[in-house]
């Protein structure tokens, strides 16, 4: 079941691999932060590397931990396949242009048999490892807090999704037309923090901060122009031979 994400990631063993065989497993952890992940600075990865020791499974889980998983070091298989798929998503940040250069003929899909429906969700296996370890990812990535049904966490997200980016939601804070789209790749950080993760995650928080100073910025200019209509036109009292109110 992980041969595909094996193969992607270029491991020596994707053919044979055995995720039940915990000396497979523990070095595959190794390799993947060796080679992949590069979490920790090389000095701190001794108690990952030392697979042999009866507390490799204590620096495992505060391991897990430091990379935010959603699962327990005891869920082997969960927790691979989080790995797995967290190592492609940095595969790709390091290779993004090897990846966009493939041949759109090889994505291209085959129409659906006659009688079969052609929305994609309706063949979707929700209880494919790959599925789940999609929604935590995501939930990850969205702040989601951890639920043990993976079906009601993707029902949260969804209503994050409805609540933050619905037409209702975007008219709220006076949003009009498109919606600008900034390619992460484009924006400029002003420094580097040495991790691809950590450098987009900056990213992303300084383009909401401007936005969010340019929402305040409209709200000002609102109140600019409230307070000057009450005063660019005062009526005069010529009666009175003074500016009335």
């Amino acid at each position: 079941m992980f041969k595909r994400k094996l193969t992607a990631l270029n491991h020596p063993q994707c053919n044979t691999f055995d995720a039940k065989d915990e000396a497979q497993f523990r070095s595959i952890m190794v390799w993947l932060e060796d080679q992949k992940i590069r979490h920790y600075k090389i000095e701190e990865r001794a108690g990952l590397r030392n697979t042999a020791s009866s507390d490799w499974n204590t620096s495992f889980e505060a391991y897990l931990k430091e990379l935010g998983c959603p699962y327990q070091h005891v869920e082997r298989v969960a927790v691979l396949d989080w790995l797995l798929g967290y190592s492609v998503r940095l595969e790709y940040g390091d290779n993004a242009e090897k990846f966009k250069s493939v041949d759109p003929k090889c994505l291209k899909q085959e129409p659906p048999a006659p009688g079969k429906s052609s929305n994609p969700l309706d063949s979707l296996n929700f209880e494919d490892p790959d599925f789940k370890a999609g929604i935590a990812s995501l939930s990850l990535l969205l702040q989601v807090p951890p639920h043990p049904s993976h079906l009601e966490q993707l029902k949260a997200i969804s209503i994050l999704v409805k609540e933050k980016l619905s037409k209702e939601a975007l008219s709220q804070i006076g949003y009009q037309g498109k919606i600008e789209q900034i390619p992460l790749d484009k924006a400029e950080l002003g420094f580097e923090t040495g991790d691809y993760v950590l450098n987009d995650s900056a990213k992303i928080i300084r383009l909401l901060h401007i936005r969010e100073l340019r929402e305040l910025q409209t709200k000002i200019n609102a109140a600019i122009v409230t307070v000057q209509t009450h005063t660019a036109n005062p009526k005069t009292d010529s009666r009175l031979g003074k500016v009335g109110r």
